[in-house]
């Protein structure tokens, strides 16, 4: 069973396989000035053991449970859509505020995300510029603007 826990200072899971995109967002976050813990996994199945709390992912002090999860699409193993999918059919997880960050801009793929439960759809910015005031607007909407459970 999963626990919620309400942390002082927030944390956000990021799945992507990408590394330069995983790098990009890492400063961007600290670019934005924004007050986060970020976290990374490399896929939908490393998400899922992270979010079940699963081999080294047991370890709440060093992966401490997401706030919100930054989730792309096109990632191997099990992709963006399945990991959606099977978080929000889970009756321990489905709460959790999940936000697609990917190059998709197909209308399946937007409209499939929304059926399936997702918070938001953004596509990933162009520059970096672009990406840091994501990354403030994305922190100030939802860790000042949103009551999170």
């Amino acid at each position: 069973m999963i626990k919620k826990v309400l942390r002082s200072r927030k944390c956000i899971l990021v799945a992507d396989d990408d590394a330069d995109d995983k790098e990009l967002i890492k400063v961007a976050f600290e670019e934005s000035g924004a007050d986060t813990e970020l976290r990374f996994v490399e896929n939908g199945e490393e998400l899922m053991f992270y979010l079940n709390r699963q081999g080294k992912y047991a370890d709440e002090e060093k992966y401490p449970f997401p706030s919100i999860i930054l989730l792309d699409l096109n990632m191997p193993r099990k992709d963006g859509r399945e990991a959606l999918r099977e978080i929000k059919e889970h009756a321990s997880l489905k709460w959790l505020p999940i936000i697609i960050l990917t190059t998709s801009t197909e209308a399946k793929d937007i409209s499939k995300c929304y059926e399936l439960g997702v918070n938001s759809y953004t596509i990933k910015p162009a520059n970096f510029s672009d990406l840091v005031a994501f990354t403030r607007m994305l922190h100030t909407y939802w860790f000042t603007v949103v009551q999170l459970p």
